[in-house]
Formats: structure tokens, C-alpha cells, sequence
């Protein structure tokens, strides 16, 4: 039986519930979806953006429970809430698989015992379900419907992509981050993502991001799993940048050894905007993270930079591409590995500056610490450039620890094992430099020096972490 199939005939079967339960504007795509999933099915290694990890493997028949009829998973915000971050402001929310919870009264009635306050967002901002929103019925217009049906699904094409072609067939929640024009949230958003299931379970997830023309804000995503199950969890995020607009966000996934995370993001930039994008992947079991920027105004910056480290035999693939469409637009890219055992990493990154994008600014740099002879990193940057007068460049490199340096260390009395934990710090710490919320750079910091001390390996999700 083809990995596709169980899925097809999972739809076919239970198409009118999952519309049912969901929102007029997922269903408005659904069928579209369907049919171009049908068509592509899952992409396999042939498929030059996945070649570096085995996507129908992933998805092969097992035997995951879905949460079609959007039964409610009992939830204690008291005993899942891990990811407290000392001394960053945070406006917490919580998915709990695909759905938001109801933070709000639960905040009410725990904030002493999680150390949390409900706090106020500006005027106009919007943090809702995709599913339960004000219109999301189709028999009325709302400013949040006519939003949601303005964006969602219009970037991330599912006939380019199987596995955002099945997301978007079979996903029946998400959330929506709305920031009006010129609203600067001075209080860092924060999104926990709870992976959270009594059996094992797949699940589907989706983010839309609107920040309008001169918003800023900055977002933060943890990804955990709170259960000792197996997790399959594929995610599409679409972000519309708007002219002038400054997002930085930040992916951090904590999650354990069972669990498999195949993330795809769509980003759309306007003229002079900002956005900045950390992937930190920390401890996971197999993770295969897609990023597609497309630069369609004039002065955009983009900056991707991301860090994983990985050991066992974790699978972390990230896989980029920044299009440049736009004249005097800017982008910088740096992603560092380091993996023990018998990890396997790979990175594509590829970056288009197509006819017309004349003075772009193009720098791309992907670096590996291979820590044992039996780790594996693939490595492909890739520039394709059809303009004049572009400044790019691109490389990549991949190593071991430095004898010589150990053997100095050594010689001053450092053991062996602290001098490789301080090299393999020393190795990411220019990716955790370039974060500029402080309290979450010196809490990444904490959690990596106790990862490279093999602190972490025992822990389920992350409750070893708090």
C-alpha cells in the first residue's frame, strides 16, 4: 500500500465531517487540495527539495489517531506549561495538537501557580482559531472573515507541494495572528505548541500571519510534545509581510525521540519590510523544515539563521530558498549543525535573484560539527543569478572538533570531555548571538550547554527543562 493512499481514502471517507467541524474558508480550499494531492501524492527523494529525507517512509501506513470530530483532550495548563522563559515578557497561547486553547480562563484561575498574568493586546490585534472566528460561518462579513479568506492558502500552492496539499486537505484548525497597520505589540508573542495525545496521534496544524503595512512584532513558537507517544505533526505557516512591517520570528522545537515534525513556511514580503527567521531545533526525533521567502518589494531584508543539534539518530533537514523579485533587497543566511553519534543532518539552501533585482545584497553560509565518524551532513547551498550588479556569495563547511584545540585545552587542565562540550559551544554560539531577545538568548544558552552534556537525552518532552 502506497504511504498516499490510507490518506485519500481517510478523506473520502470522512470529508463532510472534517467540513463540518471546520471554517468556511479551510473548506473553500479543501477540494483543490484534495484533487492536487491525488495528483502529486508525497514527495520522494526524486523530488530535488526532498532528496535528503524520505518523506513516504514518514507518513507510511501506522496506525496515528486523527481527532476528526474535534473531541475535547482534557488540558491542564498548570501541569503542561514548560516553556517559562525567565525574564522575557510574553502574550502566552496555547495549540494543544491543532486547536487554541482557552487560555484566557485558565490563566484566570492558574496564573499564580505558572507565574503568569493575562495580559492585553493592542487595539485591532487579532489572535484567534481558523476555525471559531467572528464570520467564520460564511453567512456574515467580518474585517478577521474577510482577512482569513484574503490569505489563507494563498502562498502556500498545493500544487506545488504534497505534503502542504495534504495539510491542507485534512487540517480543520489552526491559528491567526493579525497585527493592523502600523501596531507595534511591545509584548513578545508567544505560541505553545502541546503535542498531547493518550495514543499516538497525527496531527495537522496551521498558522496564518498578517502583519500589515509599518506593524512590528515578534513571535515566538515552542514546539513539545507533554506524552510518550508517537507524534506526526505536519505544519503550514503562511506570513504576509506587509510594506514597511518588521517580524522576527523565532521556531523552537524541544520534543523527544518518537516524534516526526515536517513544517512548511511561506513567507511574502512588501517593499522596505523586515523579517527575520530563527529555526532551533534542540532535541527532536526526525524534523524536516521547508522556508520559501519570495522578496516582491523594493529595500526588503530578510535574515534566516538557524541551529540543531542532534545526536542518536535524529534527522534534521532544513531546506530554504529566498526569492529575490525586487530591486536593493537584502538577505543573510546562516545555519550551523553539530551532530553526535549517528545523526543525520542536511541543508539546501538556494537563493533565486531573478531579472530586474538589480543591487541585491545576497550572503548564505551553512557550517557542520560532525562530533563522531558516524554522524552524516548534506550540504547544498545553491545562488542563481539573472541581474547585474548583485553582491552574493554563498559556501558551506564541515569539520570535527579540532585535535590541536583539545589537545591545548588539555594541557591547561581541562578533561577531555568538558574541552569537547566547550568547543561544541563555542561552535553554535554565533547563531545564538545574533538573537536580540536577551532573556531567550541566556535561556538557549542554559539548555545548550546541558544538551552537549547529554542533560537532556533522557527527557520526554521538555520537563527536564524547567
Amino acid at each position: 500500500m502506497r504511504a498516499e493512499e490510507q490518506y485519500i481514502d481517510l478523506f473520502g471517507e470522512h470529508c463532510q465531517l472534517i467540513r463540518s467541524l471546520s471554517s468556511s474558508a479551510m473548506n473553500a480550499v479543501r477540494d483543490e487540495a484534495f484533487a492536487d494531492f491525488k495528483s502529486k501524492g508525497l514527495p520522494t527523494r526524486k523530488t530535488e527539495r526532498y532528496k535528503y529525507t524520505d518523506i513516504p517512509a514518514l507518513f507510511a501506513p501506522t496506525d496515528y489517531g486523527l481527532n476528526l470530530q474535534r473531541l475535547n483532550i482534557p488540558t491542564s495548563t498548570k501541569e503542561l506549561f514548560r516553556c517559562d522563559i525567565p525574564n522575557l515578557t510574553t502574550r502566552p497561547f496555547f495549540v494543544v495538537n491543532d486547536t487554541l486553547y482557552d487560555l484566557e480562563s485558565n490563566l484566570s484561575k492558574n496564573a499564580d501557580s505558572i507565574g503568569r498574568k493575562p495580559m492585553s493586546l493592542p487595539e485591532g490585534v487579532t489572535i484567534c482559531s481558523l476555525r471559531n472566528y467572528p464570520g467564520s460561518d460564511g453567512k456574515s462579513k467580518t474585517k478577521i472573515s474577510e482577512i482569513i479568506d484574503n490569505h489563507y492558502a494563498l502562498i502556500a500552492k498545493t500544487s506545488d507541494d504534497g505534503v502542504t496539499a495534504l495539510n491542507t486537505t485534512l487540517a480543520e484548525d489552526g491559528l491567526l495572528i493579525y497585527i493592523p497597520r502600523n501596531t507595534r505589540v511591545e509584548d513578545n508573542i508567544q505560541v505553545i505548541n502541546l503535542s498531547h495525545s493518550a495514543v499516538d496521534m497525527m496531527i495537522n496544524r496551521r498558522v496564518l500571519i498578517v502583519a500589515e503595512e509599518g506593524s512590528e512584532a515578534k513571535i515566538l513558537f515552542c514546539d513539545h510534545t507533554a506524552d510518550d507517544k508517537r507524534f506526526l505533526t505536519t505544519e503550514v505557516m503562511e506570513a504576509f509581510i506587509g510594506a514597511g512591517a518588521n517580524i522576527e520570528i523565532y521556531c523552537m522545537e524541544e520534543t523527544h525521540y518518537k516524534n516526526i515534525r515536517v513544517s512548511n513556511t511561506y513567507v511574502r514580503q512588501e517593499r522596505d519590510s523586515r523579517f527575520v527567521h530563527h529555526s532551533l531545533t534542540l532535541h527532536n526525533g526526525t524534523t524536516r523544515n521547508r522556508i520559501d521567502v519570495t522578496m516582491r518589494g523594493e529595500g526588503a531584508e530578510c535574515i534566516l539563521n538557524g541551529c540543531a543539534t542532534a545526536d542518536r539518530k535524529q534527522h534534521v533537514d532544513n531546506n530554504t530558498l529566498i526569492d529575490h523579485q525586487a530591486p536593493h533587497c537584502e538577505s543573510r543566511e546562516l545555519y550551523k549543525y553539530v551532530l553526535d553519534e549517528e545523526a543525520v543532518g542536511a541543508f539546501a539552501g538556494r537563493v533565486l535573484v531573478r531579472e530586474g533585482a538589480e543591487k541585491t545584497v545576497s550572503k548564505e553560509t551553512n557550517q557542520n560539527l560532525l562530533v563522531t565518524d558516524t554522524a552524516r551532513m548534506f550540504t547544498q547551498p545553491e545562488l542563481e543569478i539573472y541581474a547585474d550588479d548583485v553582491k552574493c556569495a554563498h559556501g558551506s563547511t564541515v569539520g570535527q572538533l579540532n585535535d590541536a584545540a583539545l589537545f591545548y585545552m588539555q594541557q591547561r587542565g581541562i578533561s577531555m570531555k568538558e574541552a569537547r562540550t566547550l568547543l561544541q559551544f563555542a561552535f553554535v554560539g554565533e547563531v545564538i548571538d545574533l538573537i536580540t531577545l536577551i532573556p531567550l538568548r541566556d535561556r538557549l544558552r542554559y539548555l545548550l550547554d546541558k544538551r552537549f552534556r547529554g542533560e537532556l537525552n533522557k527527557c520526554v518532552g521538555c520537563k527536564m527543562c524547567s
